[in-house]
């Protein structure tokens, strides 16, 4: 009797190889349902025991409250060209008293200096500042 020849079938939807077998298995017979029988055998190892009781760990020191990252918001804003050139004079200044900053830091600095000034160093410090056009700038 000749063998007949293995092809592979491949298959798209798994992208698996199956192979054709030339004989037929003969079909099995179906496996009784399990029935309540003896329980499993028993562990032929015994089990390790353990050792005995260690003593108490020592009470650890209670470590000191983490401080919460305060949450970081991003915005954007329309600010005139010759504040903006203050900013950059700003850090050169703070970079020549070995101090490097970012914008964000000083604009930041500058809040907390504007919120630790009494009310008419304050109101006079916005009444220097002209209104801008908010939004952004055309073209």
């Amino acid at each position: 009797m000749a063998t007949a020849k293995k092809k592979p079938v491949t298959r798209k939807q798994t992208g698996s190889i199956v192979k054709k077998t030339a004989a037929k298995k003969p079909p099995t017979a179906p496996v009784p349902a399990r029935q309540a029988g003896p329980a499993k055998p028993a562990r032929k190892t015994p089990i390790a025991k353990k050792p005995a009781s260690k003593p108490a760990p020592a009470p650890k020191a209670e470590k000191p409250a983490k401080s919460k990252k305060p949450k970081l918001v991003r915005d954007s804003f329309t600010i005139p060209k010759s504040e903006y050139v203050v900013l950059d004079e700003l850090k050169l200044r703070a970079a020549a008293l070995a101090r490097p900053v970012k914008k964000s830091e000083l604009l930041r600095a500058g809040i907390k200096a504007l919120a630790a000034m009494p009310d008419t160093a304050f109101l006079t410090a916005l009444n220097n500042v002209p209104a801008i056009k908010t939004g952004r700038p055309a073209g």
